[in-house]
């Protein structure tokens, strides 16, 4: 699940943060990012003993500053697990991750990007997201922890095709 961020009172330092893939080593340090911003940590760690790399880390030096995940679906991803440090909030962190993300999805060939939010509907919107009744969710991805018991079932529901898809 997605949520939408707090402005923070402590500002983050100007500097761009750097992207990398996740590694099994980072989960304790993911998953306390997402419990800090009241995200579902329900599928992570199995996620992680799958493929650590299906999630990207912001980075600010050493530190984990954001996260952002996609869990892959067959055909489609499930993006989740969207998450900035609320230091690092509204200085366009989120929005790097999300950037990659969506690449990344178009360069592997996923025909479509899933997420729920129960607060973040209008930031997704601005990533060309749009919202879609739960019943027209692919089976592959409406079988995931994140749709069937981490989030609630009055979560907003919202796809992106990629490029290159019909």
């Amino acid at each position: 699940m997605l949520r939408a961020g707090v402005l923070s009172v402590s500002a983050a330092t100007s500097a761009i943060p750097s992207i990398r893939r996740a590694t099994k080593d980072d989960l304790m340090a993911v998953e306390a990012l997402l419990r800090e911003q009241s995200l579902p940590t329900d599928g992570v760690a199995a996620l992680f003993d799958v493929d650590a790399a299906q999630f990207v880390l912001a980075l600010n030096g050493p530190e984990i500053i954001g996260v952002a995940g996609v869990e892959v679906c067959g055909a489609f991803g499930l993006l989740r697990s969207v998450a900035v440090r609320r230091d690092w909030q509204h200085h366009g962190v989120g929005r790097q991750l999300v950037a990659h993300v969506l690449t990344e999805g178009e360069t592997r060939g996923v025909a479509a990007l899933y997420l729920l939010t129960t607060t973040a509907e209008p930031y997704f919107l601005r990533f060309g997201f749009t919202r879609i009744d739960r019943s027209d969710v692919p089976d592959a991805v409406a079988g995931t922890v994140e749709f069937t018991s981490a989030c609630p079932a009055s979560a907003t529901v919202m796809h992106r095709l990629l490029v290159g898809s019909a």
